[in-house]
């Protein structure tokens, strides 16, 4: 069912300077300051392409995306990128340390080109809903350079571990590419030119579904601009790393919402509507919340609120189809406080933050009048979800760590 193919990619050449000032974070994960720092690192530094920065001077034939398309074409010519030699499968083994945790993972991928498919199709599943801007503007970059710079985040289910065993004797060479991130995830890249094993991995993957675990926006942007352009074969693929959802390095963190701006809301009156469905727990300090967090046998939503010292558990029994965030949206932020889709998706009243300690600070430091913590969203039931034909509020699963946008890039020239 999926249709996955090696490709060659441009990569950073050696003479481009340290992997280290090259690659970064994908453009949605990219502050202020992060890119500053970028752009201090290299001037071929990715971010110059992805995610530029905007002068007063800016024009309609010159700007961030115009520029974009010049800094590529640029860096090219002078070899700053250039394309491997031969089609590839690429290894792609990330070590990490998640956050509130002293383990240390190895999460194991690889990247190729997967076909661009309708959902309608069922090869291709998304379980996040996603927001028209952020689709217009990666149509911009890529309507202007023509090309993918970070990968789509693709999960298929593989028990066996077909395709890992592949992986893993990739990965007993040296790596072509390492780069540890600011999160101190280690990164590193393996070439799989070997053609009985790149039919191998199309073998394993031709019967797989495919998952979005992250990259909805620039999922569709490709699907849409492989419409809009059919006179480009290279447009029917986008790149991906696939990773296989049983892998035990798959990572997913709760993200937490923070709301502000909230007119009139009172917090005692919001406690008498939630105590009628929820048994309400006073929680006296941060540890002994989150402990209880971690029991995912129950429905448990954390509250903290400006008016209110303590801290607040909601809980109730769960039921198999139960989704915490999907109850957090539909029930306390729709019915009990007035918060519809509409203003979710416009982000009024609304921030996503990872980590307890951010959350409570935003409240507490008085940034926000509450924030709702959450139990992180399991592979399974964003699996159950998504092969279900079902999607999940924005923002329900943050898969960790990031794949780094730079360590491939795929161009589409013909």
């Amino acid at each position: 069912m999926a249709n996955v193919s090696p490709f060659r990619p441009y990569r950073y050449a050696p003479s481009a300077g340290d992997a280290n000032d090259l690659v970064t974070q994908p453009y949605d994960k990219i502050n202020p300051a992060m890119r500053q720092r970028y752009l201090s690192l290299s001037p071929y530094n990715l971010v110059r392409i992805i995610l530029g920065e905007k002068q007063p001077a800016d024009t309609d034939t010159d700007n961030i995306y115009t520029r974009a398309s010049c800094y590529l074409n640029d860096w090219i010519g002078k070899g700053v990128l250039t394309q491997d030699p031969a089609p590839a499968f690429y290894a792609y083994f990330q070590e990490f340390t998640p956050p509130d945790s002293q383990q240390r993972l190895t999460r194991k991928g690889f990247i190729g080109l997967g076909a661009v498919e309708d959902y309608s199709a069922n090869i291709v599943h998304r379980h996040e809903q996603t927001l028209s801007g952020p689709k217009k503007d990666r149509m911009q970059v890529l309507s202007h350079t023509r090309a993918h710079f970070g990968q789509i985040f693709m999960l298929y289910p593989d028990r066996q571990g077909v395709v890992d065993r592949i992986l893993d004797e990739a990965a007993q060479g040296e790596p072509i590419a390492v780069v540890t991130d600011e999160y101190g995830a280690t990164h590193r890249l393996w070439r799989i030119d070997d053609a009985a094993k790149i039919a191998a991995i199309r073998a394993a993957m031709s019967d797989k579904k495919l998952l979005i675990a992250d990259g909805h926006h620039r999922y569709e942007t490709a699907l849409n601009f492989h419409k809009d352009h059919p006179e480009l074969a290279d447009a029917g693929n986008v790149m991906m790393t696939f990773v296989n959802m049983y892998s035990p390095g798959l990572k997913i963190l709760a993200t937490h919402r923070v709301l502000s701006n909230l007119d009139s809301f009172d917090f005692n009156e919001f406690v008498e509507k939630v105590s009628k469905g929820f048994t309400l727990h006073r929680v006296p300090d941060v540890q002994s919340l989150r402990a209880m967090l971690d029991d995912a046998s129950m429905v448990r939503i954390g509250v903290v609120s400006k008016t209110s010292s303590k801290y607040l558990l909601l809980e109730r029994e769960r039921r198999p189809e139960d989704l915490d965030v999907r109850i957090l949206h539909d029930t306390l932020l729709r019915d009990t406080m007035g918060i519809g889709e509409e203003a979710v998706r416009d982000e009024k009243h609304i921030r996503y933050v990872r980590g307890v300690e951010a959350a409570v600070e935003a409240v507490r430091g008085g940034d926000a009048q509450i924030a709702f913590l959450l139990q992180p969203t399991s592979v399974q039931q964003t699996a159950d979800v998504s092969f279900g034909g079902g999607v999940m509020p924005q923002k329900s699963t943050d898969f960790y760590p990031k794949l780094l946008s730079g360590m491939t890039i795929y161009r589409l020239e013909k």
